[in-house]
């Protein structure tokens, strides 16, 4: 075995491998390349795709650093499509990072290994691991958010402050604290992650330089850094007062166009901290804890198990749970080893990796996951979907610890072959003979598990249903419609639709769980009325004349919208009629504990409907579930396609329209066309391998809820033939998203 850290200036005196860390980062990039989504995927990637296409503001606190290099990627010629461009950002940005824990772990195996190969070996280690993680591929493959630029920024300021901590004393020793806080700066600009660094810097710099603490100019110049890397957020209520198309939060006083006295206003200050304060989501203190800590603890746990295998269907529990106490294993014996064997270093990589699990967690302060412990079923709070994403800094570097403690078994394996005595400067070692450390190399193939297991569930390659599923809801509107959708993955797709790929641009989009915002309001009023491009459009939409609708869907003024409450209290049901036409609903109020009543998405709900129909042809989509019979408007309700059409009156059976078990009437006919016809999806979705994404697998079940639907309507109508074949391409669609069991119990 070696000997300890020898610690002399000597041993620090080596010349970082940039060249193989380079060539570590190709590599895991060429990986990401090969498995790269072609376009958009669920969740929040189409909202921040969409958001940097049109250098708009995403959900708060806005992310405006991501913006700004997500639209530099944007319009460069380096793929086919915009999202492809985005996603290949995310793919940079994790090779990147790749590359600075490569680095990391070769600085700390220079006390420890004399030969450069065996520290290259141990540096690719750690990229490797890390890289293959499931939730870094998975988040490097496809540009979800802005995880992955802030895993660049996070090792970045790693590898700055392993550099700083050889030599705190050095002539460059300030430049590197200045450009830590500069490069800090930029990543909460970023995400608010871009600060997970710093309290595991001001560790490493308290016991390796203490008095850098009373040197008052040097303190100042990281202060500015700081802030001068935070400036993008300058740019948000300049560009909000563009009003672009994805404007959330609304950092402005303007309401109607950009102006010097509205944009210097206290509207401003307030609407801007608001957002930068993330006031909208109303998260609890800390002391308020969603979950017992041990919860949420299992939960990391949970998240931390899916890294070497990720087994969405728990078909490998017992050799998943095998992987993930190996991995942990490796990461703690390598800890240890890190901690012995270079203070320097460990000074600050263990503060993060305290802070990257247990402070994060504690922070985070997340319900029970979606996944977690499904024996307590509805008895908890969860959370909408699994947040693994947000450990992926702490997935991400914990491959450093996992390379030490490999790296630490090859040695002993490789000792136990054989070892000869070296001399090393005034010291003579037992080290392992060259032949033994080769005998002893098949132990690190330990390594590649991560990249084999995981591949089927982090690549994305060829994946389109995401931005089919867009285009296929849209064209399920009428031209000029008004579509109601519920929260993420019925609404950002869409977006992304609409503002990267200009398709039906006419449909307002409408989003329940943003209607209850003022500034998403605002914007209803503010929206251009897009031509609808007839040329382009389904088929069955032509030889029909459309009207141009002549406002927009609300006529309120920004007054009256902003003033219309979060709730009114309602003691009994209300009836709700629709002038000129037939429909009468009524509403029950809902129950919120201290009273009744309705939200403010009702509300407006209820004055699209009295202002903007028929006008403009009103749709739910199916992705809202029972809404429609919650407001009172289910009898008048057709499904067609992804949607759920209002009609003026009671539907009667004839040309097409039939009653089914699943949502009332159904018009057979023209959701046969497009199915057929204008459709996408069913093939996309047909040709998927997998579905990981069990909290989003409502998208694939909704086609397949469809496609059985439409095949018993089209068998009431007596069209067996057609019936025969959309029930074949169902069973497809269900196989390929593992939803079978869907077929045994029909549409529910």
């Amino acid at each position: 075995m070696t000997a300890n850290s020898r610690n002399t200036e000597e041993e620090l005196d080596y010349r970082p491998s940039y060249l193989a860390a380079a060539i570590a980062s190709a590599l895991v990039f060429l990986l990401y390349l090969v498995t790269l989504a072609p376009s958009t995927a669920m969740w929040d990637t189409s909202e921040y795709i969409a958001a940097a296409y049109d250098l708009g503001i995403p959900h708060p606190p806005g992310n405006p650093f991501f913006v700004i290099l997500g639209r530099f990627f944007a319009i460069l010629p380096i793929a086919p499509n915009v999202a492809m461009r985005i996603n290949i950002l995310a793919a940079l940005c994790s090779a990147g990072a790749a590359g600075m824990w490569f680095l990391i772990t070769e600085r700390v195996l220079v006390g420890w290994l004399p030969e450069r190969w065996q520290r290259i070996v141990g540096g690719s280690l750690a990229a490797l691991i890390g890289a293959t993680a499931f939730t870094v591929w998975a988040q490097s493959v496809v540009n979800e958010k802005v995880y992955t630029v802030s895993l660049l920024g996070l090792a970045l300021v790693s590898w700055l402050i392993v550099r700083w901590c050889d030599d705190p004393d050095g002539p460059r020793a300030d430049r590197l604290l200045v450009l830590i806080a500069f490069v800090s700066g930029l990543g909460y600009a970023n995400h608010m992650a871009g600060f997970l660094a710093l309290p595991a810097v001001a560790v490493a710099v308290i016991i390796r330089r203490p008095r850098t603490l009373i040197r008052w100019k040097l303190l100042l110049a990281i202060a500015g850094a700081l802030a001068l890397g935070m400036t993008p957020f300058l740019m948000q209520p300049l560009r909000a007062a563009h009003f672009p198309g994805i404007n959330e939060g609304e950092p402005t006083g303007c309401a109607t166009r950009i102006g010097v006295a509205c944009t210097f206003s206290s509207a401003t200050y307030d609407r801007f901290m608001y957002n930068f304060n993330r006031g909208q989501y109303g998260k609890p203190a800390l002391s308020d804890r969603q979950a017992p800590f041990i919860a949420q603890i299992e939960m990391w746990w949970l998240y931390f198990r899916w890294q070497w295998l990720r087994d969405p269907f728990n078909s490998h529990q017992p050799f998943q749970r095998m992987l993930a106490v190996l991995f942990l294993l490796l990461g703690g014996l390598g800890g240890y080893v890190h901690w012995k064997r270079d203070r320097r270093s460990f000074s600050y990589f263990g503060p993060l990796m305290l802070t990257v699990t247990l402070a994060l967690i504690y922070y985070m302060n997340f319900k029970y996951g979606a996944s977690q412990s499904p024996e307590l079923s509805d008895t908890v709070a969860r959370e909408v979907r699994d947040r693994d994403y947000f450990y992926l800094w702490s997935f991400s570097a914990w491959s450093v610890w996992a390379a030490l403690g490999l790296v630490y078994v090859w040695e002993t394996i490789a000792a136990l072959i054989g070892s000869e005595k070296v001399r090393l400067g005034a010291e003579t070692l037992d080290l392992p003979r060259p032949r033994s450390w080769l005998l002893a190399t098949p132990v690190l193939a330990i390594a590649f598990v991560p990249l084999f297991a995981n591949w089927r569930s982090a690549s994305r390659a060829g994946q389109t249903d995401t931005a089919d599923f867009a285009e296929d809801l849209l064209n399920s509107v009428e031209p000029y419609g008004i579509l109601i959708t519920s929260g993420d993955n019925d609404t950002f797709p869409l977006w992304y639709a609409q503002e990267v790929e200009g398709i039906r641009r006419d449909v307002i989009v409408a989003c329940l769980s943003l209607l209850r915002t003022d500034w998403y309001t605002r914007q209803l009023l503010r929206r251009p009325i897009y031509e609808y491009d007839s040329v382009h459009g389904p088929a069955i939409y032509r030889g029909k004349i459309w009207k141009k609708p002549s406002g927009p869907p609300l006529k309120l003024t920004m007054d009256q919208a902003d003033a219309v409450p979060s709730v009114i209290q309602l003691s009994a049901p209300q009836t709700f009629r629709k002038e000129g036409t037939d429909i009468v609903a009524t509403i029950n109020p809902r129950n919120y504990g201290d009273f009744t009543g309705l939200e403010r998405d009702d509300l407006f709900v209820l004055y699209m409907i009295r202002d903007g129909y028929p006008e403009r042809p009103f749709f739910f989509s199916r992705t809202s579930g029972g809404y429609p019979e919650e407001m009172g408007f289910a009898p008048y309700t057709v499904t067609v396609g992804l949607a759920r059409k209002l009609v003026p009156r009671i539907p009667k059976p004839g040309n097409g329209i039939v009653s089914t078990a699943g949502e009332g009437w159904f018009d057979a006919l023209t959701t046969r066309a497009l199915w057929e016809t204008v459709f996408k999806a069913p093939a996309s979705l047909a040709k998927r391998d997998l579905w990981v994404d069990r909290p989003s697998a409502g998208i694939p079940y909704l086609y397949v809820r469809t496609g059985l639907e439409l095949t018993a309507a089209l068998a009431q109508l007596g069209l067996s033939d057609e019936a025969t074949r959309i029930h074949a391409q169902t069973e497809r669609i269900a196989r390929a998203t593992q939803l079978e069991d869907l077929l045994a119990s029909g549409s529910r």
